[in-house]
């Protein structure tokens, strides 16, 4: 059950129409996405008691497909982290791989799907936070292309960054879950129409100018690599465990014997992503967790004559000790005199890191890497080593800073009996394609 690994904070059940896609199957969903009268923490003590007052688009969508929603999955504080343990309700163990992390910082979104609980999930990705609790915990999950799914209702870390996403336990239950929550939303100005946007077929194809079946994504799923080309950044794979990178090229050679065929690429900008990435997190952290002072929401600081200590005292017991760095540090990139030194140049790395992914998908069907260069970690071992926790997304965050499509697959285990997952990224609303890919492995 979810408690026995604390996969849930808040377990309670949210019936969807009696008909649709989903109608029999339980969707959980991540507590950082608004239900409308379910409490929504986002793993924080600062919003312990906030109850929305409606659902966010995706939740409306699961609602009429006929998904019942279980309950509110448990995650890293405001989404930052890695393995799900800077959560104010307590960290959540991998059913997968007893005694280590389940990744983050949809970590309980991915392992009430493992374990059983829930027959799909949604969790949020800013720099990997679908793919990384997907690889660590042996299932599926899709990061789509930035503007594909409404983010109405998500409560931001980072909103050039972050998507809401499907995890599942295979790629065809994760598509079916995609095709649901897919689509323009009028109440979010950065959502784009597949049928509009060029969306690939998946087979080497461009989509047709109509975009008929353009969100048909759980037909992608039928295993046909044949002719594939896929592209490896050595970069994504030169930096992993010898056991990831073990298991990686084994899950490589069975697509290979599948039909398809791979060549190596060089991008040389993705040795700036990580800093690039947590310098325009954390500038977007800090901006967007600005709002939460105690007044309108929060945890209340107890006014006694001063604001400005009435503000500090709320943020202070409020937040957690990671949500406080990382707010501070982008405090200080946003600073003036600074602005130019850190944001700018991170802005413009991410300019370069987008140029090279799209000029290598134009030799390259998909792109392939370890999802995560290291195997689930021990609980508690990074939380002392802030670095290794953040070093640890170096293959899954240039994917967001270019605001390409990316799934996590199971690659398989290591001789220790870890999970591996293996990322595939596609072109801009090129979502069929990695699922294709994706479904010929899981």
């Amino acid at each position: 059950m979810a408690t026995d690994y604390n996969g849930y904070i808040t377990a309670e059940r949210i019936e969807g129409d009696e008909e649709g896609a989903l109608a029999g199957r339980t969707v959980a969903v991540k507590d950082n996405i608004s239900t409308d009268g379910v409490r929504t923490t986002c793993g924080s003590a600062m919003l312990d008691d906030y109850v929305p007052p409606y659902d966010a688009t995706v939740v409306e969508r699961l609602k009429a497909a006929g998904a019942t929603i279980p309950g509110k999955t448990n995650m890293d504080e405001f989404g930052m982290g890695t393995t799900t343990e800077t959560s104010a309700f307590g960290p959540v163990e991998n059913p997968a791989a007893p005694g280590h992390v389940p990744g983050g910082s949809s970590g309980g979104s991915a392992a009430v799907v493992a374990a059983g609980d829930a027959d799909a999930a949604l969790g949020t990705d800013t720099g990997g936070s679908v793919r990384c609790p997907a690889a660590f915990c042996g299932v599926v999950g899709i990061k789509p292309t930035y503007g594909l799914v409404s983010r109405y209702g998500l409560v931001a870390y980072a909103n050039s960054l972050e998507q809401i996403g499907p995890i599942a336990p295979t790629v065809e239950g994760a598509a079916e879950l995609l095709e649901v929550i897919a689509g323009p939303d009028d109440r979010d100005a950065t959502t784009r129409d597949a049928r509009e946007a060029g969306a690939s077929d998946g087979d080497g194809e461009d989509g047709d100018s109509s975009g008929d079946g353009a969100y048909d994504y759980a037909t992608a799923a039928d295993g046909d690599v044949a002719g594939l080309e896929i592209g490896i950044p050595t970069e994504l794979v030169d930096g992993a465990e010898p056991a990831v990178e073990e298991t990686f090229w084994d899950a490589i050679a069975d697509l290979e014997a599948q039909g398809a065929s791979t060549h190596e690429v060089d991008l040389e900008s993705l040795r700036y992503a990580v800093e690039a990435y947590y310098v325009i997190a954390m500038s977007e952290a800090s901006s967007n967790l600005a709002r939460f002072d105690g007044v309108r929401y929060g945890q209340s600081g107890g006014y006694d004559g001063n604001w400005n200590e009435t503000f500090a005292r709320s943020r202070e017991e409020g937040f957690g000790e990671e949500v406080k760095s990382r707010v501070l540090l982008g405090t200080y990139a946003l600073s003036a005199g600074y602005h130019d030194k850190y944001y700018k140049q991170a802005q413009d790395a991410r300019a370069w890191i987008k140029r090279e992914f799209d000029e290598a998908l134009d030799d390259a069907d998909v792109l392939a890497s370890p999802t995560m260069p290291v195997t689930p970690m021990e609980m508690g071992e990074s939380l002392s080593d802030p670095m290794k926790m953040y070093l640890a997304d170096a293959n899954t965050t240039p994917v967001n800073l270019a605001n390409l499509p990316a799934i996590s697959v199971p690659a398989g285990e290591t001789d220790d009996g870890l999970p591996v997952g293996l990322q595939l990224v596609g072109p801009a609303f090129g979502e069929k394609a990695i699922i294709r890919a994706g479904s010929a492995l899981a």
